[in-house]
């Protein structure tokens, strides 16, 4: 419901109570009213009653209308006095008028205002409203002469009084109701209105995570959905910016990597047909050492080969890299790779262990590929140990997942946690040597495969990398 609809609803509210609240007070008011006249129209009849037949007997009794005044004064009569038709005073509550002359004509017939009466040293009661009543007395087609009757009406004024006091009562607590439930409404808005300030305070300061839930269906719920729009809007053209700039640096970096890639070419087929050349040469006439030998020319031409590989990568890094999947042990590409690093991780009092699920399925995926991962992995985590420490190669086979989950735990200096974000991006890098690209590229192979990396971290006590590889990433080469 709209606010403007509430607040139209509580006008109407409010003015429907106080219209039923005033008139039912004005309906008990008024049957006080009449119950009020009715007993004072009572006993002025009985007042005129008394007259009459003081008028028509000839023998008058003072003491009648005294008496009578008695329980009169209850209902507001002060004084009755009895006038024949030449003015005088033939009975009367008050003795002492009896006897006495009126003049009837200048007084005049009707109920009339008079002067309030006084009390105990001359003061005069505020609250009385004192009135004469003059009534000729008819009996037949004869008068007989005036019936004239001092009123006080304080009980009709005290009646109109207390219904002025009850209205204004009725007025003041519906106004109070209105404004309790204005308030109510006000605190109701502007409460969600304070939150969402704080939200687009934390959006500002780019926390694009933030939205607020749309519970109600009127301007609030609308600012909400709105708002919740923006952010949305926003996150989209941060991410296009990140691809933006993404794909800025992946320019830049298969730029560079073309250049260096053919510098570092031609001086490899020197060095792979000079090896060819000390075999060809060397291995014949050392035949106490040829084993030896034929080891280690092997193991150069495999790492001239696994770089001439990594020269095409980098030249190819700003395109889609051509997978050569095949099927192979993950135990077995460990066993070829961690020979060829033993001796460097050795020299940094670096050890290796290994923690591979048993019975590990075979995996499809490119070996080249997947084999600079695990090197320059490996590297970075004993360049984060430089007192030396150990690195714990995991590997296990989730069949809920139906993915293969690699391992990679260091006990190093760690990362810190404004940094975790940004290792992925090329040329970013906390060590002193290095260019910034071993987990760009690392990162690229795994999504080539349709795989995801992450990171745990605790700076000071190690960083865990982890690779979630699909089973059958690809079709065999």
């Amino acid at each position: 419901m709209k606010l403007n609809t509430k607040l139209v609803l509580i006008m109407v509210s409010l003015l429907v109570i106080a219209v039923c609240a005033l008139f039912i007070l004005n309906q008990y008011s008024q049957k006080d009213l009449v119950e009020e006249i009715q007993e004072s129209s009572k006993e002025i009849s009985k007042a005129i009653q008394i007259s009459v037949e003081d008028l028509t007997s000839e023998d008058v009794v003072p003491t009648r209308l005294k008496d009578y005044l008695k329980e009169a004064k209850k209902k507001g009569i002060t004084e009755v006095t009895i006038i024949n038709n030449e003015g005088e005073i033939i009975n009367s509550s008050d003795p002492a008028k009896v006897g006495k002359k009126r003049d009837v004509k200048k007084t005049g017939k009707g109920l009339k205002a008079s002067r309030p009466p006084r009390f105990r040293r001359g003061e005069i009661d505020p609250s009385m409203r004192p009135y004469d009543l003059l009534v000729p007395v008819i009996v037949g087609d004869e008068q007989l002469g005036y019936v004239s009757i001092n009123l006080l009406l304080d009980n009709i004024q005290t009646i109109q009084h207390d219904n002025f006091m009850h209205r204004l009562t009725v007025t003041f607590f519906v106004f109070m109701l209105g404004i309790v439930l204005t308030i109510f409404l006000a605190r109701k808005y502007t409460a969600p209105i304070h939150k969402l300030a704080e939200s687009v305070k934390k959006v500002s300061a780019g926390d694009l995570s933030e939205t607020f839930p749309v519970t109600r269906d009127d301007e609030i719920g609308d600012l909400a959905a709105n708002f919740n729009e923006m952010v949305k809007k926003l996150k989209e053209r941060e991410d296009l910016e990140k691809r933006l700039y993404e794909a800025e640096h992946l320019s830049k970096v298969g730029q560079l990597a073309s250049g260096i890639a053919h510098e570092i070419r031609n001086p490899l087929n020197y060095i792979s047909l000079a090896i060819d050349h000390l075999k060809s040469e060397l291995v014949p006439v050392s035949s106490d050492r040829k084993e030896e030998l034929l080891a280690l020319t092997d193991k150069i031409k495999e790492e001239i080969r696994r770089v001439n590989y990594m020269v095409l990568n980098f030249m190819n890094y700003g395109r889609p890299l051509k997978l050569r999947v095949s099927a192979f042990s993950y135990g077995e590409l460990l066993s070829r790779v961690l020979p060829l690093l033993v001796e460097k991780l050795t020299e940094q009092r670096v050890e290796i262990t290994t923690d591979l699920a048993p019975e590990l399925p075979e995996m499809k995926a490119d070996q080249e590929l997947l084999r600079n991962c695990i090197v320059n992995l490996i590297t970075n985590a004993a360049q984060a140990m430089p007192n030396g420490g150990k690195i714990t190669l995991g590997a296990r086979f989730d069949t809920d997942a139906n993915a293969f989950l690699l391992t990679f735990a260091d006990e190093g200096v760690g990362i810190k946690p404004e940094d975790i974000p940004k290792i992925s991006q090329p040329y970013f890098t906390t060590k002193e040597a290095g260019i910034g690209l071993g987990l760009a590229i690392t990162e690229r192979i795994v999504k080539e495969h349709g795989g995801e990396i992450s990171v745990e971290s605790s700076v000071g006590i190690g960083t865990t990398f982890t690779i979630t590889l699909p089973a059958g990433s690809g079709e065999l080469a």
